[in-house]
């Protein structure tokens, strides 16, 4: 950078150091990207100083030409921003040309989901470990688990939900739970049979201790009840046991698959929004772009044109 443009990178580097303590990582990769930026716009006939929003609009294109992702292209335009509101602050330029630029749009990842066959694999693991439990402790442990896991994968509930439901949560007659979510907003979402039984079972099994306690799922805890943290730690132990890679499980995987088995089966998504408890239909839609990714790549692998096509290729 030479000039004006390199005064001005200069300066805004020594203010983010002075005033706002960046690290010297932070202040190599911002000289990097503005030194970046002014050879690009250089080739452009402009210059850092004086770039206006289609020069950075073509910046950003070239950044895209080159290959750089869009997270890689929206770090570089916030780097731009930052210069370019120091310039504006200091009175070195009228404008702020990145104003008018939209971020370049980040992909959004699609959440892991189990298959139902694996789902499968879980619940008839969790009822094998409670038959092959050798002490009454650990059928404790097992029999509470069996009911977390056929609760969760039944009702699709964030798994500070589950571990925290209410005693008196059930509804219609156990047919249904109440619910609390987010913003102490509540729900009701229906229980299915088999989840409704190992709830009954480990209800028998723990006796009174769950209603003198509150919690359906109490322990010696702050809380009173089990942490999230116990909970997701003896289902990866279990998905190990069943055969599946535990890195693809969590709580929140299992409730994407609830979810997403659901929609396969032809839920409406409304409903679907209502039993996640989402305040925002788009939030539950990245349940369809999992769908559709799927059904592409059942096409993809086994539609015979789709086949032909990878052999001419």
């Amino acid at each position: 950078m030479r000039d004006l443009s390199a005064a001005n990178a200069e300066a805004f580097l020594e203010m983010m150091s002075a005033e706002r303590g960046a690290a010297a990582n932070t202040l190599e990769a911002y000289r990097r990207d503005l030194d970046d930026a002014s050879a690009v716009l250089r080739s452009l006939g402009s210059t850092l100083a004086s770039a206006g929003a289609n020069d950075i609009r073509a910046l950003i294109g070239d950044l895209a030409a080159r290959g750089f992702s869009p997270a890689s292209q929206a770090r570089r335009l916030s780097a731009l921003r930052q210069f370019y509101k120091f310039l504006h602050a200091e009175g070195l330029r009228t404008d702020d040309p990145t104003g008018v630029i939209d971020s370049p749009r980040k992909s959004r990842s699609l959440p892991k989901i189990l298959s139902i066959d694996d789902v499968s694999r879980l619940l008839a693991q969790a009822e094998a470990d409670v038959a092959m439990a050798r002490t009454p402790s650990e059928a404790l442990q097992r029999i509470r688990f069996r009911a977390l896991l056929e609760l969760l994968y039944a009702t699709g509930m964030r798994v500070s939900e589950l571990v925290s439901l209410p005693y008196r949560v059930l509804a219609d007659e156990g047919r249904f739970l109440v619910v609390r979510g987010k913003g102490a907003k509540e729900r009701m979402v229906p229980m299915s049979r088999p989840a409704r039984a190992a709830l009954d079972v480990w209800l028998a099994t723990i006796g009174e201790a769950a209603q003198e306690a509150g919690f359906l799922f109490p322990a010696n805890s702050a809380e009173g009840h089990l942490s999230r943290q116990v909970f997701a730690r003896e289902l990866k132990d279990l998905a190990g046991r069943a055969g599946i890679p535990v890195a693809l499980v969590s709580p929140h995987v299992l409730r994407h698959a609830f979810a997403s088995h659901l929609l396969a089966g032809g839920a409406d998504l409304r409903a679907v929004q209502e039993l996640l408890g989402h305040a925002d239909i788009s939030t539950t839609q990245i349940y369809t772009h999992v769908l559709d990714e799927r059904l592409r790549q059942l096409v993809n692998d086994h539609h015979p044109l789709a086949k032909a096509t990878k052999s001419r290729d």
